[in-house]
């Protein structure tokens, strides 16, 4: 049985994976829990957490393995595929399940009232255009802004609750999310833009 029965919420599935014995856990592991359907879930895994306080760059550290997932998505791949470096990746578990317990709540609250709805937002070409803005937005991820990853980041979460959920709202939320990102990038760009203009034409540069 695909260990991500849709009777199992995700929420049981990532306490069992903080809660196991071993100090540590590959992400290969943690792919293999989740099992064939599990693209929504590590979405959310790699996406939730930049939500937290996390050390200098783990917000780059986390959009490694969505860049690779979110294309897999996009090209309507029906399992995760990691390169063996990334499989066998290591992290202790009392980091990772330190992160989840965190995010459990949260996600307990949304599992309750989430169900599948508009779902010809999913499918062959839902699911694609899922995929392919999950990956421009993981791009956006690695760009060094301050806190310009929270909102690329909820956005990419909401995505993998949806492709779980099969839930079209929180596919639409996780849009419109996106939205709000595409335009607070814009606006990041042209107002970094403007100062460096300044400060150029302030020393003589231009």
């Amino acid at each position: 049985m695909d260990p991500l029965d849709r009777r199992r919420p995700l929420s049981e599935l990532l306490i069992e994976i903080s809660d196991d014995p071993d100090p540590e856990v590959t992400i290969g592991e943690i792919v293999h829990r989740l099992g064939r359907r599990s693209f929504g879930a590590l979405l959310f895994i790699f996406a939730a957490p930049n939500w937290l306080p996390l050390p200098p760059g783990s917000s780059t550290f986390l959009a490694a393995p969505l860049i690779l997932l979110a294309p897999q998505i996009a090209l309507g791949i029906r399992g995760p595929w990691l390169p063996r470096f990334l499989d066998e990746r290591k992290l202790r578990r009392t980091d990772l399940a330190g992160a989840l317990r965190k995010l459990i709540p949260t996600l307990e609250r949304i599992e309750k009232v989430s169900r599948p709805r508009l779902v010809f937002l999913f499918g062959p070409v839902g699911d694609r255009l899922i995929g392919l803005t999950v990956t421009l937005l993981s791009l956006v991820l690695l760009l060094p802004i301050f806190l310009g990853n929270m909102a690329p980041a909820a956005a990419i979460a909401a995505f993998g609750l949806a492709l779980i959920q099969r839930d079209g709202i929180l596919a639409l939320i996780g849009y419109a999310v996106a939205g709000v990102s595409v335009g607070l990038l814009v606006i990041g760009w042209t107002v970094a833009v403007a100062f460096f203009r300044h400060v150029a034409q302030a020393v003589g540069l231009v």
